[in-house]
């Protein structure tokens, strides 16, 4: 037992190690980046910092793999270089005991960043998006789903638009049971806009069997009412920006994820990427555990051995192979093309048995 607490906090403070390397090395980056975006001679300094705080967590979840891998590497490297893993194999501990602990750290990491770091990631990921649009545009397009249908807002130089629809088809390219809103800048609403449906084209929205109140203080919204067959509005929103808007299901916590599947579903959208999304959220810590496995597969030998820096190299292109098929397979669930359950668990699997095969063809006793 105490040796499997000596290695487990090894291995913790191997993980802690790089991941506070690689937390520096990505703010310091991440800071150049942002000091060269078109906003930046229009905020401060202390505003560009902010931004790169904010994106941090989003590439730290994105690269935490690696961490693993190069955690495992440093902790064997080490063992192997004091001798520790050799007096640890002498006194009869197979190395798949030997794992126990690293493996078992992995897998609480893998529970706390599902459980407690994916609502920060969320939360800074779409605050980013957020602030960096403002900044970009002056006005940010954003969309939200609810209940009651789902809400656009479009901001121009000449005010905001808000646009609420009952429901739309799968790409979002067409609204049914549609309603604008436009306001002033700085001001209250002028006029209002009900219509069939409503399609978004390269030059704005083409609205169908539409009817416009003017809402400007003493005017007879009623009376000055008029109906179109067809009405078109400009627009600075695009497909791509509306689907950026829901379409990134990391800025969703998990844990509000399977109630914005069901919006989805309700308001017409296809919900199938924040589906493979949640599933491979899921499935994190069965992957953490493989990056262990296979890390450990080419490290977990002693350095009079040869061939360290050969073993170091496999060990992180194999995982970043692995990680690529991961990414293949979400991205084929994604598409429709594999079943859900098989693009976001397969991978994970597929990795541990790989791994481990590894690990038991290389073991001597």
């Amino acid at each position: 037992m105490i040796l499997h607490l000596y290695f487990a906090r090894r291995f913790g403070m191997s993980f802690l190690l790089i991941t506070a390397v690689l937390f520096t090395l990505i703010a310091l980056t991440g800071l150049l980046e942002e000091t060269r975006q078109d906003y930046a001679d229009s905020v401060s300094f202390g505003d560009i910092v902010t931004l790169t705080l904010l994106d941090v967590p989003q590439k730290i979840n994105l690269i935490l793999p690696l961490n693993m891998v190069l955690a495992t590497v440093i902790l064997f490297l080490n063992m192997a270089r004091t001798s520790e893993m050799v007096v640890t194999r002498a006194s009869g501990r197979s190395a798949l005991k030997t794992l126990m602990s690293p493996v078992v750290v992995a897998f609480l990491i893998g529970l706390m960043v599902v459980g407690m770091f994916n609502p920060i990631v969320a939360a800074t990921s779409k605050r980013y998006e957020q602030v960096s649009e403002g900044y970009r545009n002056g006005g940010a397009s954003t969309l939200s789903i609810s209940e009651e249908g789902l809400w656009l807002r479009q901001g121009t130089d000449q005010g905001q638009t808000v646009i609420r629809a009952w429901r739309s088809n799968n790409d979002g390219s067409v609204l049914y049971d549609v309603t604008f809103i436009s306001y002033e800048p700085n001001g209250g609403p002028i006029r209002r806009i009900e219509a069939e449906s409503a399609a978004l084209g390269p030059d704005g929205w083409h609205l169908r069997n539409a009817k416009s109140w003017p809402l400007r203080v003493g005017t007879n919204a009623e009376g000055n009412a008029e109906t179109h067959d067809s009405l078109a509005l400009p627009s600075t929103l695009t497909l791509d920006r509306i689907r950026d808007s829901f379409g990134k299901a990391g800025a969703i916590s998990i844990y509000e994820l399977p109630a914005f599947i069901n919006q989805l579903e309700f308001s017409g959208f296809s919900p199938r990427r924040h589906k493979v999304w949640l599933q491979v959220e899921l499935a994190r810590p069965l992957f953490l555990i493989a990056m262990v496995l296979v890390a450990s597969a080419f490290t977990m030998r002693h350095t009079r051995s040869g061939g360290t820096g050969i073993a170091v190299l496999s060990a992180v292109l194999l995982g970043f192979g692995l990680y690529f098929i991961r990414s293949f397979a979400q991205i084929l669930g994604e598409n429709g093309q594999i079943p859900v359950l098989l693009a976001a668990w397969a991978p994970p699997i597929a990795a541990i048995l790989l791994a481990l095969g590894l690990i038991l063809q290389r073991e001597d006793g």
